[in-house]
Parts: structure tokens; sequence; C-alpha cells
């Protein structure tokens, strides 16, 4: 029986076809779309998805039942003794809870370890990435567990957002605001670090936005982390049906932090629904020394 199984969710950014690949499994967060259930790659693609965004479908999130993702983690352990899984930050969803409370049941109890070390989209791939890594070397469930918790706050993620109204209907801006953002054209730099969501710059153009989102990065690797290269860090870039900039400004990062390679992805739809399209991301995930 093989030893140590690795699971996320699709917030990670990873497709089922990639899941594949990697050989792990993803669980494919709900999303819904004029009031019908969909499932990101599997039953809605993106393209799809920004098909209806541009028609003004009203989109909302969900989160898997408690029965799938037992019953997912009941077929895992048949092939697997122990299972880490890392699901979207707690304190951007309550799924984390969920499954957390789920590992206590008996069938589950120190076979299953849920990591909430706080990561979404490109970091919470770079988890993950990092999870498969260590139990290849031999770590098992609770040691794994035990590393990315205590990597759980070196990393950051800037994110500019091209439309307020997203976030208005989220209500993580008021109307009033909202209204006023979009006559004075404002496009918000967003800050995620640990389980905070919080708003770090307001700027009026996507050129500043980089400005801004590089400069912060560059502090980050500085003040934080005291690493002003960024040598012991991972480099990506997410955004939300915006490949084309995400591109362009992969290019403009290349030659900002050279020698570096420079991961990009698309957004999981789920994020999308809170966000809106041409959405821009920066953001920076630590190496894990283990590794």
């Amino acid at each position: 029986m093989n030893k140590v199984a690795v699971i996320t969710d699709s917030n990670s950014g990873i497709t089922q076809m990639q899941a594949k690949e990697l050989g792990i499994q993803v669980v494919p967060m709900p999303f819904l779309v004029n009031g019908d259930t969909y499932y990101e790659d599997i039953s809605m693609s993106q393209e799809e998805f920004y098909e209806y965004l541009a028609k003004g479908a009203e989109v909302m999130t969900s989160q898997p039942t408690p029965e799938t993702l037992m019953e997912l983690w009941r077929n895992t352990l048949k092939e697997y003794e122990e299972i880490v899984y890392i699901p979207m930050s707690s304190g951007l969803s309550s799924s984390c809870g969920t499954a957390s409370m789920l590992a206590y049941e008996d069938e589950f109890e120190g076979k299953v370890f849920v990591v909430d070390n706080q990561r979404i989209s490109v970091t919470q791939r770079q988890s993950v990435l990092d999870a498969m890594a260590l139990a290849e070397k031999g770590y098992d469930g609770a040691k794994i567990k035990e590393i990315l918790l205590r990597e759980k706050f070196e990393s950051s993620i800037y994110i500019m957002v091209d439309t307020l109204s997203y976030l208005k209907k989220g209500g993580r801006v008021t109307p009033a605001a909202a209204a006023i953002g979009t006559v004075l054209r404002i496009k918000p730099v967003l800050q995620i670090q640990g389980e905070k969501l919080d708003a770090y710059a307001k700027v009026k153009t996507l050129k500043q936005a980089k400005q801004t989102m590089i400069k912060a990065v560059r502090k980050d690797l500085e003040e934080r982390f005291h690493d002003p290269d960024g040598d012991n860090f991972y480099l990506e870039i997410a955004h939300t049906a915006n490949q084309e900039e995400a591109e362009l400004f992969k290019s403009e990062l290349e030659q900002e932090f050279q020698g570096h390679e420079i991961w990009v992805d698309p957004l999981s739809l789920s994020v999308s629904c809170h966000i809106g399209p041409g959405a821009l991301a920066f953001a920076i995930s630590k190496r894990v020394e283990e590794l």
C-alpha cells in the first residue's frame, strides 16, 4: 500500500488533467451561475464561465458536501495509508473548517491531515507540490502537515482587481465605495498574507498596479524575509481571463528578477466569482528548507 496521498481543491488552480499528471486528486469547488451548480473543469470551462459573466450572469460560490469529501477520503485510504489534504485558507472559506472537523471522525483520525496553511491559488499550488516532494522523501502525513504549517506565513499575494462590482456583490466593499471607485476608475490592489484579505493600494492604471505589486514584493523580500534577491522563493503570477497581460507581466518580472522562473496560472472560477475578469496577481512562496 502506498504511504501518503496528497489531495487539494480546485482553488489551488490545479486542473483535473494536471492532477492526473501529478498523481494527486483535486476536489472541484462548486459554484452557482444563475442559480445552477457547476464544477470547474468538469461541467463548466473557464471560457464558458467568462461568457456567462459577459452576459451579466449572477454568480456565487458554494462548498463540497461533507459526504463528497468523506467518500473521496474513504476511497483514497483503500490505496494509501495517509492523506494530506490542503484546502484553501480558512480565512477565505469555511470549507477548510468543515474538512478539519471531518478529519476527527474515528475512521479518519490519525489518517487524514488537514493543512490550513492560509493559502490560495498559486501559493496553495506550491504547498501541494511541496507536500508531494516531502512524501516522496519519506515524510509521513503528520510531519508534512507540521512543515507546511511552519511555512504558513511565508508567502504573499498582491492582486489588482479590474472591476469593483464583484467585490461589492460579495460585501468586500460598500455600494457607495464601489460607485465612487468606478467613476474615478480606481483599480484596487489587494493583499493576501496569511488569512487576511486587505486593501493595499489604489491605482488608476495597469502600469501603476504592476509597479505597486513589484514594489510590495520587493519590500516583503527585503524586510519580512531578509532575502532581497528572492533566491529562496518561488515567483508566481495569477489572473482572471487576462492571459495576454499575464504573459506580458511575466516578461517584465523576468527582467526585474533575473534568473527566476515565473509560473503563470489562471485563478480558479470559485475565486473569480468574487473578483471578476481582468484581475492580475503577483505572488511569492518560500522554498521549504527540507527540499
